[in-house]
């Protein structure tokens, strides 16, 4: 299927001059597909070839990553929306699909852009009541500050458990491993971000989820169509996320996606899967 689509590398800018770079490829009315933390456009394109033949898919590389430009000394929401503002001008989307992080901006992007008519948001982080772990990201900065990548990984994959291996491996047993396994893929394909590159990048997404606490209500008064998604395997401060959100956006759907967790929509999860869904709501 991939080899029926050719993918072009293009680029748009932002408010604040930033440079945004993205991948498109398919044919059919066109959507955006935001990744969440810890991820490029790369992570996301078997989604991208999974709905290119219904669907013209743009995936960008979050601001910080790849071949977009940096985060800022001012990031916030703000920035990622009105980076997604520029996307939806140069595509001319009006549906948007977010992973985790990716799944937090394109609600808030939905509360003013209202050409983004259609929102499909795979368990955002959206914390209720502290329901979402932040406070290892106090250890995570001093790990990256002194040069461990590796060991900030470990720290912010325990801490989050959305990866259940992470969850069964002992810490020192990682600790040992992960930084061999961060050294030995620094080698990526042209226009891919190897993990070196993305850890630090988590300190960014964990303050949008700080940014965003407690926040549902927000969305009570949203006009666009939203399609919440989850994993049955995801852990249960997701599932908090969902419920919130659920309770104030109206007419809102809900789908729980049996056998996935919060890796999905990735490469290494069940793209296809959830492409299915995605397909029939974004018709």
């Amino acid at each position: 299927m991939r080899t029926a689509f050719s993918v072009s590398q293009e680029s748009v800018t932002s408010a604040d001059g930033t440079v945004i770079g993205y991948r498109l490829l398919g044919d059919g009315p066109p959507i955006l597909v935001l990744h969440g933390s810890m991820l490029a456009a790369q992570h996301m394109m078997r989604l991208a070839y999974a709905l290119a033949g219904d669907f013209t898919v743009a995936v960008p590389d979050r601001r910080g990553r790849g071949s977009s430009g940096p985060h800022g000394s001012e990031y916030q929401l703000a920035r990622e929306v009105e980076d997604v503002a520029a996307l939806a001008e140069a595509t001319g989307a009006t549906r948007i699909f977010g992973l985790s992080s990716g799944g937090l901006i394109a609600l808030y992007a939905a509360r003013t852009l209202p050409q983004l008519d259609r929102v499909a948001a795979y368990e955002p982080p959206l914390s209720v009541g502290g329901s979402a772990p932040t406070a290892w990201l106090d250890r995570f900065d001093r790990e990256i500050a002194a040069g461990k990548s590796g060991k900030a990984l470990v720290t912010a994959l325990k801490s989050m458990g959305v990866e259940p291996l992470f969850n069964r491996v002992p810490r020192p047993v990682l600790d040992l491993l992960m930084p061999l396994a961060v050294r030995l893929q620094r080698d990526v394909p042209a226009g891919d971000v190897s993990i070196e590159a993305l850890t630090p990048t988590m300190h960014y997404d964990m303050a949008l989820v700080r940014e965003a606490a407690d926040t549902a209500g927000l969305f009570a008064q949203l006009d666009a169509r939203v399609l919440l998604l989850g994993g049955s395997r995801s852990p249960a401060y997701l599932g908090v996320a969902l419920d919130a959100l659920a309770a104030v956006i109206p007419g809102v759907s809900r789908r729980t996606m049996p056998g996935l967790g919060h890796s999905g929509p990735e490469n290494d999860g069940r793209p296809e899967q959830v492409a299915e869904v995605l397909r029939d709501f974004f018709a």
